[in-house]
């Protein structure tokens, strides 16, 4: 099935600059709901998230929202390894990246004063912590209210150690071939589907695997469900590079790193807006004692996790 692009749209920042260094122009993509609503929400894409498959709450408890999906950078739909073929090679891209970009597209393109909030998953989740770390201090921040669903402001070396797993399996790879797969113009398919596999096991709970829920995917086994039929892969759409520029970029993430002066905790204490942490109660690699203990710092701090054996 194709991607469905439908509503999305882009806007260039010139001449941006890198955290790495590098300066280039960039394209960021993204989607606007009801745009003419003054209360302003951004939801920034989660890993192997697009913007039409964001779950952007625009039926429910955002409908009187302008809502903005974003597609963060490295991700296929923004300026990404994969449609920029001078996008830094060097697995540089960082969380800040994505913030200043998706700061001067609301604030140069889409004239946004200030936001209510911002909303994420995951990566959209650390996207969301240092959206509050960079926009969300003073007395009157940029940022209101910032949502971490399933996310930390620190990836943890339990976390890291569980990348290292998946992206392993992509790079030794035959078909990635040391990265040179496109100019053997060959999709690097064995590798993302051993990326998948490896992945399969930290994607939700080990009670998710004792209920069999895989058979909820529509997989007859959990053989089918861990090798499904060709080109149906959760991960074969994907361009090999951008799920790796990706995860180097979750590995690095740390608000220590823009504030705080090295400490995460510091940096969090400098928030004054209001921060909704949201763990799931089984999620293995964004575990809930991350968000208990982040919470600790935040001025305006909530911890309310998740009751769910999905991960």
């Amino acid at each position: 099935m194709s991607y469905d692009t439908t509503g999305i749209e882009y806007f260039t920042v010139p001449n941006f600059k890198f955290a790495g260094g590098t300066s280039k122009d960039v394209k960021i993509a993204y989607r606007s709901f009801n745009p003419t609503s003054p209360k302003k929400v951004l939801i920034p894409t989660c890993y192997s998230g697009r913007i039409n498959t964001t779950l952007n709450f625009t039926s429910g408890a955002l409908k009187d929202y302008n809502v903005i999906v974003v597609a963060m950078l490295g991700n296929g739909e923004s300026s990404s390894p994969s449609n920029d073929n001078d996008f830094p090679s060097d697995y540089s891209l960082r969380y800040q990246d994505c913030i200043n970009s998706q700061y001067e597209l609301l604030t140069q393109h889409l004239g946004v004063k200030s936001l209510d909030a911002v909303i994420g998953f995951s990566m959209g989740g650390q996207q969301a912590y240092y959206w509050a770390v960079m926009h969300g201090s003073g007395p009157d921040p940029f940022l209101k209210h910032a949502v971490a669903i399933c996310g930390s402001a620190k990836t943890s070396g339990h976390n890291y150690a569980f990348l290292e797993g998946p992206t392993s399996a992509l790079i030794a790879s035959k078909d990635y071939d040391g990265g040179r797969y496109r100019q053997n113009g060959v999709k690097p398919t064995q590798g993302l589907r051993a990326f998948s596999r490896a992945y399969a096991a930290w994607l939700s709970s080990p009670e998710w695997f004792r209920q069999e829920l895989w058979r909820s995917t529509g997989a007859a086994s959990l053989k089918d469900y861990l090798h499904p039929p060709p080109g149906k892969g959760p991960h074969e759409s994907w361009d090999a590079e951008d799920l790796l520029v990706l995860a180097r970029m979750w590995q690095a993430g740390d608000v220590g790193s823009i504030a705080g002066n090295g400490d995460y905790k510091k940096a969090l204490e400098g928030v004054t807006a209001r921060v909704l942490v949201m763990p799931s109660k089984t999620d293995q690699y964004f575990p809930p004692e991350d968000g208990e203990e982040e919470v600790k710092y935040l001025k305006h701090g909530t911890f309310d996790p998740i009751p769910t054996i999905w991960g």
